[in-house]
């Protein structure tokens, strides 16, 4: 009979999770026989619930579909870690499970330099005009003069970072080697970005100077809707916004709004408050109408380098936990 139980949230067979987890278990000492593992590929509570009501562990849903509230915590009589395979976590009570004295990780900076990439390319594909230029001319338009002086350089520019976390910097470290300024905003300052050449600007003061927007903030109470038409609005019209952080941070109306009134210059999305987006989503429908909005389906952090730092991370959390050791990454207890 196994000695320990882990449940996986997350639609991955458990024959996989083993091989993965074989040589970290070996690391810690822990024969790989002594680790059931159950995954769950259905969001059946009643099913869920009897399933973690004895887990040791629980790994989280990263397609968030099963949620971790309150209620579900209450059954987990013995869990001694819920281990979120991605940076988000928002579909977990981190608040009850705290009360519980259940410690909730996440995968730390595990997909930071694949974010921080996605997003610097997004922005250079809103400044250069790449998809409009790569549309018109495989339709057999040559807009070279149409688009000369409308398209722009990173060089000199002013690029804004809301949030200043492991993405954050990572996003900073390779903005300034385009030769660009960057400025951030954060509730917390930090020293270390700062003697990169970082500069510090409260969060009116971020809008209106950043000729490049990015959002790398957690979705909070305090996050959720934090960039309406009011803070656009304050936005250069030339200036361009990139949201790789969650949908809900943002009004997507407004923002789709902002880009057709030429309150800013371009949108690029990799996120939205409902995924998939509905087909008349109010971003879709601008990006179809050839205004400058760049999608994506929500792949900023889903390199195959970067999943795999996630499974490793994640795994050796958990067998971390497993030998007795504390958990890292924890987002809800000091």
């Amino acid at each position: 009979m196994a000695k320990y139980k882990v449940v996986v949230l997350s639609p991955v067979p458990e024959a996989l999770i083993k091989m993965w987890a074989t040589p970290i278990a070996q690391k810690y000492g822990i024969p790989i026989e002594d680790i059931e593992v159950v995954t769950l590929f259905e969001p059946n509570y009643e099913e869920v619930a009897r399933q973690v009501a004895d887990a040791d562990v629980v790994v989280g849903d990263y397609t968030f579909r099963i949620k971790i509230d309150a209620d579900l915590c209450q059954k987990m009589s013995k869990v001694k870690l819920i281990q979120q395979p991605s940076t988000g976590y928002d579909h977990i009570d981190v608040v009850a499970c705290a009360k519980r004295g259940i410690p909730v990780a996440n995968i730390g900076g595990a997909n930071s330099i694949s974010v921080a990439e996605h997003t610097i390319m997004l922005a250079l594909m809103l400044l250069k005009r790449a998809v409009y230029a790569h549309q018109k001319l495989v339709n057999g338009q040559w807009t070279q003069g149409e688009l000369m002086n409308t398209v722009g350089e990173l060089y000199g520019k002013t690029w804004g970072i809301l949030g200043m976390g492991r993405i954050g910097k990572e996003v900073a470290i390779r903005v300034l080697a385009f030769g660009a300024r960057v400025i951030y905003y954060d509730v917390v300052r930090r020293e270390d970005v700062e003697k990169l050449g970082v500069e510090y600007r409260p969060f009116n003061r971020l809008l209106a100077e950043s000729d490049v927007l990015s959002i790398h903030v957690p979705l909070t109470e305090k996050t959720r809707g934090m960039i309406g038409e009011r803070e656009l609005r304050m936005m250069k019209p030339t200036a361009v916004l990139i949201n790789v952080s969650r949908g809900e941070i943002t009004d997507e109306e407004a923002l789709a709004k902002a880009v057709r009134e030429g309150w800013i210059a371009g949108v690029g999305v990799d996120v939205f408050s409902v995924e998939p987006p509905p087909p008349d989503h109010p971003l879709l429908q601008a990006a179809r109408e050839g205004f400058n909005v760049i999608v994506t389906p929500h792949i900023a952090g889903a390199t195959n380098e970067a999943r795999m730092r996630i499974i490793n991370v994640t795994l050796d959390n958990v067998l971390r936990v497993l030998a007795g050791l504390k958990p890292e990454n924890v987002v809800n207890m000091p």
